[in-house]
């Protein structure tokens, strides 16, 4: 029977449905491979939020140096407690990178210097080099209670948002 249908397809006869649906797809797809090959604003936010993705992930990697990365555990729920302690890990370190961004440029911005939001918007919270992971670590600091945190920042990104840019399409593009 399936030696039949296929055999239908190769002779490339048009009154075939799935011929017919086969070739509409291949319209379909070139019709996006072209808008995206014409279309250069396009491929520099695709290349800038793939460029995002591939940090994100070599930074998760990175975190989750333990086995080299590989779950050896074959219970499935031993390995999405992995994952999940691993993606939550991921996330610490990001907000406190973050907080550590948004800390040094306050005291630029208090320092006098100028902040350029588009500088600012290249920053990427995927720093690694601060991070000693096999290093001793100290728990007495445990007890002591954060300052609240202050999620505004004096930085006027207006010019960013006028031009049409959000962190999306900036980053590293082709």
């Amino acid at each position: 029977m399936v030696a039949c249908r296929v055999k239908r397809l190769r002779s490339g006869s048009r009154k075939n449905a799935t011929y017919a649906a086969f070739r509409e797809v291949g319209r379909v797809i070139r019709t996006v491979q072209l808008r995206y090959l014409s279309d250069a604003p396009l491929r520099r936010r695709v290349t800038a939020a793939t460029n995002k993705v591939e940090s994100f992930n070599r930074f998760s990697q990175w975190i989750g140096f333990g086995n080299r990365g590989v779950i050896a555990d074959n219970d499935p729920i031993e390995q999405e407690k992995a994952m999940k302690f691993n993606a939550l890990l991921t996330n610490a370190v990001i907000f406190h990178n973050a907080l550590d961004i948004a800390e040094i440029v306050r005291q630029m911005l208090n320092e006098g210097w100028e902040i350029d939001p588009e500088d600012l918007a290249h920053i990427s919270p995927y720093l690694t080099e601060h991070i000693n992971r096999f290093g001793e670590y100290s728990t007495h600091e445990l007890g002591i209670q954060p300052d609240a945190y202050d999620p505004k920042l004096d930085v006027d990104f207006t010019p960013l948002r006028e031009q049409g840019l959000t962190a999306a399409g900036l980053g590293q593009a082709a």
